[in-house]
């Protein structure tokens, strides 16, 4: 279905129109967050989410972009708010450890990336952490790079961003991936 007429249909309410929807851009949709939220179902559940947003927001949608760059856009948004409201109710979970009189905490489940073969799994725990610990712009161009293969130019229309400042922030996403994943292995000796 081309394009605009997905819009049009989509801005009438056609429920055609918003199934093909779901269809062509849930993949991308989910893998996209998986990468950045590092929990399948929580990166299930955003994907919904941005379903929800686009169908809310449909009607603001001013074409100056392709549908999957707004996409990508409402996507990372999602992605990082959903991280912040994460941090801070972790953040709270920590405070409400030091009040518990049982002495237990919360724990923190670990990462397990459901495409990874099994003798592959610390790698790429190591490779999704050091990733967490990018900034957000390093993170969001690294992913939309490195795991989705867009192009620069795609890329910087996603994050209102000169071609060249996406290559730099790729470049020291990857120094900086390469600098965290080095000091990890050498503690480990």
């Amino acid at each position: 279905m081309e394009e605009k007429v997905l819009i049009k249909r989509l801005r009438s309410g056609d429920e055609k129109a918003f199934r093909f929807l779901v269809d062509k851009y849930k993949n991308l949709i989910f893998n996209t967050s998986l990468p950045i939220i590092q929990n399948s179902e929580e990166a299930d559940d955003l994907t919904q989410e941005v379903f929800i947003q686009i169908y809310k927001s449909i009607y603001g949608f001013k074409e100056k972009s392709s549908l999957s760059t707004w996409i990508y856009k409402i996507t990372l948004t999602k992605c990082f708010e959903y991280l912040r409201y994460k941090r801070r109710k972790k953040r709270f979970a920590q405070i409400i450890n030091l009040f518990r009189e049982d002495g237990t905490s919360i724990d923190v489940p670990d990462f397990n990336h459901p495409g990874i073969i099994l003798e592959k799994k610390e790698d790429a725990k190591l490779l999704f952490e050091a990733i967490d610990n990018l900034n957000n712009e390093q993170k969001s161009a690294y992913i939309l790079k490195n795991i989705e293969g867009l192009t620069y130019n795609k890329i910087s229309k996603i994050m209102n961003k000169s071609t060249s400042s996406i290559e730099s922030l790729i470049f020291r996403a990857k120094k900086n991936l390469k600098k965290y994943i080095e000091k990890k292995l050498n503690n480990k000796k």
